[in-house]
């Protein structure tokens, strides 16, 4: 049994990436113990660069904000799954946040083994998720984490639109196999 975290990025609540969310972890609590973190019910402000947690006392950031509730969560986590409507080709401003603020010494201290990634876009254009998915590889080759699969929705704009492809069962699949 492993601990999963699912990063959810969305600020639409009950839409297409909520849905996917759900379906995975539908999947995945079948086995393991799964946690959705909907990012923008936490408030957590950009990563300004200052390297200040690499010096600071328990590389704490001087940010005082809700990254460090999600810190305690990723650092027992065995899988993260980030999971992301996609705006102008990326992932959310609220999940690249998140994301951003992992750039400190606290990430070592993460027990994470695998990573994940569900997308959703209204577009259909086949390189729809490429700056995404390169960004994601990166990540796995640096830190030598297994990628645990990856859901690509295309062509799903309007709240529930998930529903008409084969999103969701991909999505309780890929829970499943995890």
């Amino acid at each position: 049994m492993s601990r999963i975290v699912v990063l959810s990025g969305s600020p639409r609540k009950g839409g297409n990436t909520d849905l996917l969310v759900q379906a995975f972890a539908e999947g995945a609590g079948i086995n393991n113990e799964v946690e959705i973190i909907s990012v923008t019910d936490h408030k957590v402000g950009p990563c300004i660069g200052c390297n200040s947690c690499f010096n600071r006392s328990g590389n704490s950031c001087f940010q005082n904000d809700d990254m460090t509730k999600i810190y305690e969560k990723l650092k027992y986590a065995d899988v993260i799954v980030t999971a992301s409507p996609v705006y102008f080709y990326g992932i959310s401003a609220q999940l690249k946040a998140v994301i951003d603020r992992l750039h400190t010494p606290l990430r070592n201290e993460f027990a994470v083994k695998k990573l994940a990634l569900i997308l959703v876009g209204a577009a259909s254009l086949p390189e729809l998720f490429d700056s995404i998915k390169m960004q994601y590889q990166l990540v796995l080759n640096y830190f030598h984490l297994e990628d645990a699969g990856m859901v690509l929705v295309r062509g799903a704009k309007d709240k529930g639109d998930v529903r008409n492809t084969d999103g969701l069962k991909e999505a309780y699949e890929l829970g499943l196999k995890i």
